[in-house]
């Protein structure tokens, strides 16, 4: 009788591993799908978040290109102005150092007759004392 109890017992034993078995198999057969899925979500998932990163750098891109280009243009504005300035402050130098060169001719001539009168008078001066 203890033969057939034990015998019943490995029965038993192997009946339930054999379910055992299968119904892990089972288990993992379902978490092999579930892992499946869930990477195939985590790469939809990563390639919208690539597409968004993409989208971002490229609208980035473009405002600091539009930035940029603003800047080129406001430097060029003001480099015209400041050219324009320089050569107005030139223009007014010129006039200023043309003038004062008039003037200075002029006061150099008139002393010149000046001194010239002043000779031939005092050639003539002498001329009448011989």
């Amino acid at each position: 009788m203890k033969k057939v109890v034990l015998n019943l017992a490995l029965v038993a034993v192997l009946g339930l591993s054999f379910t055992s078995c299968r119904e892990t198999k089972e288990k993992t057969e379902d978490a092999v799908e579930n892992a499946t899925e869930a990477v195939e979500d985590a790469a939809e998932a990563t390639g919208a978040a690539v597409g968004e990163a993409v989208d971002a750098t490229g609208e980035a891109l473009e405002d600091a290109a539009d930035a940029t280009g603003e800047a080129v243009e406001d430097a060029v504005d003001a480099t015209g102005e400041a050219l324009e300035d320089a050569s107005d402050a030139t223009g007014a130098a010129l006039d200023s150092a043309s003038e004062a060169v008039e003037e200075a001719v002029e006061e150099a001539v008139d002393n010149a007759k000046d001194a010239a009168s002043d000779a031939v008078d005092a050639a003539a001066i002498k001329v009448e004392n011989n």
